[in-house]
This record gives C-alpha cells, sequence and structure tokens, in this order.
C-alpha cells in the first residue's frame, strides 16, 4: 500500500470505534450509520492486511495490530488538532478553550467558572460540551479538550497523566416550589417524612450523601425520579414535582432560574467541582485561571487544592 492510499476518514471511523467498544456506539458519535461505518473498517483493514478488531461478546476488543494502530491515529489526530490550532487561533487573534462538562456539574457552577475566565481573557473562544465522565477524560487524554468540569476527581492512572484540581466544596440545601417551600419549611426536617423527592442516580457522589442523611434522620421520602443530568433534575424541581438539592450558596440564582426556594440546610452535605486538565494543558493561560481563581467564581470561600 502507498502512503497516499491510507484514507484518514476510515482510520477516523476505526479510532472511533476502539474508543466507543462498539461499531453501533461509534456511529451514534459520529452521526453516520451502523453500516457505513462497517463497510469503511473493513475497507481500511483490508488496506493495512490485518484485522485491527476482534468480537468480544457483545463489544469489540482491539487485536495487537489494532492497538498500534490505535496509538498511531491517536498521535496523528493529536498533531491535526495541533495544526488547526496553530493556524486558526493566531489568524483569529483569539485564544480556544476546549471544555468538556459532566451532566452531574450544576449548569450555575459552569457558567459561573466559565464566565470568570472569559471576563479574564476577553480573547477567548469558548468550546463546550457535555458528556459523560469517562468519555470526557478520554477527548481529554487524546486533546480534544482542554480541561473538564466534574464532580469527582480523574482516577490515577499512569498512562492518562491527568491532574484534578478541587475547585470547592459547597454546603447543599433542600429546595422546591413555592408550594412545596410553604408545605416543608416550617420547621424543617420535621415532617419530610413522604416527601416527594428528585434525586441524583446512583453512583453520583451527592446521592451517596444525601441517602446517608435520609437514613442518619430516618426519613423515608417518596423518590418521585432519579436524574443523571442535574439541570433536567431542577427543570423537574420548578415544576413543583419534587424537592432537590442544590448549593445554599446558590440560593439567589436557583430562586430566579428555577423558581425554587432554599427549605432548610443539609448538615454534613455537601458537593464538590473539580477542574482536570492534562499535563500538556497546563501551560494554557485559561486552564491556568481556572485553576487558580475557579474556587473564587464560584463563591467558595475554601482554598482550592490539587488531588
Amino acid at each position: 500500500m502507498k502512503p497516499d492510499d491510507l484514507n484518514f476518514r476510515h482510520l477516523l471511523y476505526f479510532w472511533a470505534v476502539a474508543k466507543e467498544g462498539s461499531i453501533t456506539r461509534a456511529a451514534e458519535r459520529l452521526g453516520l450509520s451502523v453500516q457505513a461505518i462497517s463497510t469503511q473498517l473493513g475497507q481500511l483493514e483490508r488496506q493495512l492486511g490485518q484485522a485491527l478488531l476482534a468480537p468480544r461478546g457483545r463489544s469489540l476488543t482491539l487485536t495487537e495490530a489494532g492497538r498500534t494502530a490505535l496509538a498511531h491515529a491517536d498521535q496523528i489526530f493529536q498533531l491535526g488538532d495541533r495544526l488547526r490550532d496553530a493556524l486558526a487561533e493566531p489568524a483569529a487573534g483569539r485564544i480556544r478553550l476546549a471544555v468538556g462538562i459532566t451532566d452531574a456539574v450544576p449548569k450555575l457552577i459552569a457558567f459561573r467558572v466559565l464566565e470568570g475566565v472569559l471576563r479574564s481573557h476577553p480573547q477567548l473562544r469558548l468550546e463546550c460540551s457535555e458528556g459523560e465522565f469517562d468519555h470526557l477524560l478520554g477527548e481529554l487524554a487524546v486533546n480534544r479538550l482542554d480541561l473538564v468540569l466534574a464532580d469527582r476527581s480523574a482516577p490515577q492512572r499512569a498512562n492518562l497523566r491527568l491532574q484534578s484540581t478541587l475547585l470547592g466544596n459547597l454546603a447543599m440545601g433542600f429546595y422546591g416550589a413555592p408550594q412545596l417551600h410553604a408545605a416543608y419549611a416550617s420547621g424543617f426536617p420535621g415532617g419530610l417524612q413522604g416527601v416527594p423527592l428528585l434525586l441524583p442516580v446512583r453512583g453520583d457522589p451527592l446521592r451517596a450523601a444525601i441517602d446517608a442523611w435520609l437514613e442518619a434522620n430516618d426519613i423515608a421520602p417518596q423518590v418521585i425520579g432519579e436524574f443523571s443530568d442535574s439541570a433536567l433534575l431542577k427543570t423537574f424541581g420548578r415544576a413543583g414535582l419534587g424537592i432537590f438539592a442544590a448549593p445554599l450558596a446558590l440560593q439567589e440564582d436557583i430562586r430566579v432560574q428555577y423558581g425554587a426556594l432554599s427549605i432548610g440546610e443539609l448538615p454534613g452535605v455537601s458537593e464538590s467541582w473539580y477542574a482536570i486538565a492534562t499535563q500538556r494543558r497546563l501551560q494554557h493561560p485559561a486552564v491556568v485561571t481556572v485553576l487558580e481563581a475557579g474556587g473564587r467564581f464560584i463563591g467558595d470561600a475554601a482554598e482550592p487544592g490539587t488531588s
């Protein structure tokens, strides 16, 4: 095969399948049909003369040749990103900051952090995307993102080389629409037995803390819904379908945006937010601003720290 025979579009499809673990998920990510990806993946394997993926149960796993191809594909796409940045940013006179935000991070928190960065760097061009924690860490690892905002720190894996910086830890309280506030704020936390409650999904750090508080106070709520997306949870709260937990420091924002009022504080329950970056991105001026001043942007008095 001659060098100019390599179809980089086919290589991108292979890269997506390898990252997602299945052709179906890769097709959803790329907005293509399963048939299109399967066909062009087969063409790439025929061009290279080796199988890159092998079935394992309902997913696909990399062959030895596939692992080699993936390592080179990562480098190729990283270089492509660097080329785009090098050519586009100086010409536009703007600095690009690509930020991934996990679904669990409240939009108000993300807004406060990123608004502060934009005000500190007027020349910034901000690109935001949402997704699951592991997916965003993968995008960060291959330099498609400069920064991830999450409700947990990154796992300590030598091959990822990610740094997690604690932006803040805020005390939490229950909020509800006016009719729920009128019913449950008086004498809080008494009278919460059977309260309609909107909760984060199990596995979310905040969910574990809320469950522990409810158990300690011998409260058995009526769980109306469980959500991975914090904004969707609060939208249900705005409709008066249940009370929900949110930072006490954001009472005014929550009143304005969701029409919800503070019902009471949850002693011992707090939520943390982290900024995660690769060692390479720690030189990005906007990333430095987030790591050094992110806690101040969200109104947290605690000093940020690194984990």
